[in-house]
């Protein structure tokens, strides 16, 4: 199965209108992922960094699949995501060129761990 690693510090999900800059506070943290589309422009990064008039959900913890991973695997997404599901766990999910990201609600980040070790993976921090 896989090898997970819980990423330190928790983290916010924020919305701006798809035609705002790209914010300086949205590149602090460690972990941080920026998405443009026509209607949003989306930013996971550290809870800290966000400002209060944001749109936000805050208390998100990230979970990173031991990488890197090779594009021809299959599945990899959806062996996190099944167990986590079935353990009424939402999550929201980020992908990179290397590997992939689960993130989770800080309160479930325990029954997260429980579910994956529970579906035979591995899951450290």
């Amino acid at each position: 199965m896989l090898a997970l690693t819980v990423v330190a510090g928790s983290f916010t999900i924020a919305r701006l209108p798809a035609d705002s800059q790209l914010p300086e506070w949205a590149t602090r943290s460690a972990l941080w992922s920026v998405t443009r589309t026509a209607n949003e422009l989306s930013i996971v990064c550290g809870s800290g960094d966000v400002p209060a008039d944001v749109r936000q959900e805050r208390g998100w913890r990230a979970l990173a699949v031991a990488g890197p991973l090779d594009f021809a695997l299959t599945g990899i997404l959806l062996s996190v995501a099944e167990p986590l599901a079935a353990a009424g766990v939402s999550v929201f999910a980020l992908s990179t060129y290397d590997t992939d990201y689960v993130l989770v609600r800080e309160g479930d980040l325990a029954g997260a761990i429980a579910a994956l070790t529970d579906a035979g993976h591995n899951v450290a921090g």
